[in-house]
C-alpha cells in the first residue's frame, strides 16, 4: 500500500482521524518515534520545509520522510509565499514517499508572518488564491492546508472556505484561533464547525484538544472528520490511544506517575545529541516539558522551577515532585 492509498484507507474508516500537529524543532523523527511507541497518530505532519527562491529541502525534515518509523503516512508541510518555489518544493517533495504536500497558512510566530508566510499570508487573500491555484496543478497526491481562522480578525475563514473549494483542496485543518491570539484562550469550534459544513472535503479540528473528553466534545460540536494534536499529546503521548479506547467504549488508560516519569526519561534521551553539554541537552527538552503544565495541580511551580534546571537530575527531582 502507497502511503498516498494508505492515507485514503484512513480517511475511509468511520473513526476519527488523528494527526499529530506539526510543531517546529519539537516533533522532529525522533519524536516520531518515540510517541508511535505509545500507540501514535494516524498520520504526521512534517515540521515545515522553508520554501524560497534560494531554498532546498532541509534534510533533518526530509529524513522524518526517508526514515519514516511510524509506518504511518507522511505529509509533508511547506511554508513560504513565492509561487514557482512552492510549485518546485511540492515536486521535490513528491518524489519522496509522502501522502500529501499541505500549506502552512497558521503559523503564529513572529519571524514567520512578518515575511508574510505561515498565518502571515492570512492578511493576503489574494496571494493565498494564487498559490492554491498554482500547489493544485502540481500536486498529484492529496493537496492539504492547515489554517488559521484569520491573521486578526475571524472573519477571513469565510473568504478562504470558498476558495479552499473552488482549487479542490483534499483536506483542511482549522485551528479555531487567530493568529494574533497565539495560544490563548478563546478556541472558536463553532466556527470550525461552520466552515466544515461549507466545505466538500474532510476537515480537521485543531487547537487545546488535551484529553478524550475534550477530543469527544470538539467533534461533536463541530461534526469534523478528525483531530489535530499537538501541545496536549506532547504531555501525554497515551492521548491518541485514549481518545481509541474512549471511542470503543473501553477502559481508558491512566498513567501513573512512574510511567509520567518515564516519559521524560524517554524524552531526554529522544533529544539528545551525541556529544553535546548536559545543560545544551537539559535546555533542549525543556521545549517539551513547557508544555506540561495543564493538568498539574501547581503548573506555576512546576515551570517555574523546571526552567531554572540545569542538571538532568535536578529536572528529575522537579518532575518527581509535581507529578
Amino acid at each position: 500500500m502507497t502511503p498516498l492509498e494508505h492515507f485514503e484507507h484512513l480517511l475511509a474508516r468511520p473513526e476519527p482521524l488523528l494527526a499529530l500537529a506539526p510543531m517546529q524543532d519539537v516533533t522532529d523523527r525522533a519524536f516520531w518515534e518515540l510517541i508511535s511507541r505509545y500507540g501514535g497518530a494516524d498520520v504526521y505532519y512534517t515540521e515545515y520545509f522553508r520554501v524560497h527562491p534560494d531554498s532546498h529541502l532541509e534534510r533533518w525534515i526530509l529524513e522524518s520522510i526517508t526514515e519514516n518509523p511510524t509506518a504511518r503516512p507522511v505529509v509533508a508541510q511547506m511554508i513560504g509565499n513565492d509561487i514557482p518555489s512552492l510549485v518546485r518544493g511540492a515536486k521535490e517533495l513528491q518524489q519522496h514517499a509522502v501522502a500529501a504536500i499541505d500549506l502552512n497558512l497558521g503559523c503564529p510566530a513572529p519571524i514567520v508572518y512578518r515575511k508574510c508566510a505561515g498565518g502571515g499570508l492570512l492578511r493576503d487573500v489574494p496571494r493565498i488564491e494564487g498559490i492554491l491555484g498554482a500547489l493544485r496543478e502540481a500536486v498529484e497526491v492529496k493537496f492539504t492546508v492547515k489554517t488559521r481562522l484569520g491573521f486578526d480578525d475571524t472573519e477571513t475563514i469565510d473568504a478562504l472556505v470558498p476558495l479552499f473549494a473552488k482549487h479542490g483542496v483534499d483536506l483542511v485543518t482549522i485551528h479555531g484561533r487567530t493568529v494574533t491570539q497565539m495560544y490563548r484562550e478563546g478556541v472558536r469550534y463553532d466556527l470550525i464547525g461552520t466552515a466544515r459544513e461549507r466545505l466538500p472535503c474532510p476537515v480537521l479540528a485543531n487547537g487545546n484538544i488535551g484529553t478524550h473528553h475534550d477530543a469527544e466534545a470538539v467533534t461533536n460540536q463541530t461534526g469534523v472528520r478528525g483531530l489535530m494534536l499537538g501541545r496536549g499529546a506532547i504531555r501525554n503521548p497515551w492521548l491518541f490511544e485514549q481518545i481509541r479506547q474512549h471511542g470503543r467504549g473501553e477502559e481508558v488508560h491512566q498513567p501513573s506517575p512512574e510511567q509520567r516519569l518515564a516519559y521524560v526519561e524517554e524524552l531526554y534521551e529522544c533529544v539528545t545529541v551525541p556529544a553535546t553539554r548536559e545543560i545544551d541537552q537539559v535546555n533542549r527538552v525543556k521545549k517539551h516539558l513547557s508544555f506540561f503544565g495543564p493538568g498539574l495541580r501547581d503548573a506555576e511551580t512546576f515551570l517555574h522551577d523546571m526552567r531554572r534546571c540545569t542538571t538532568r537530575a535536578a529536572l528529575r527531582e522537579v518532575c518527581e515532585r509535581c507529578f
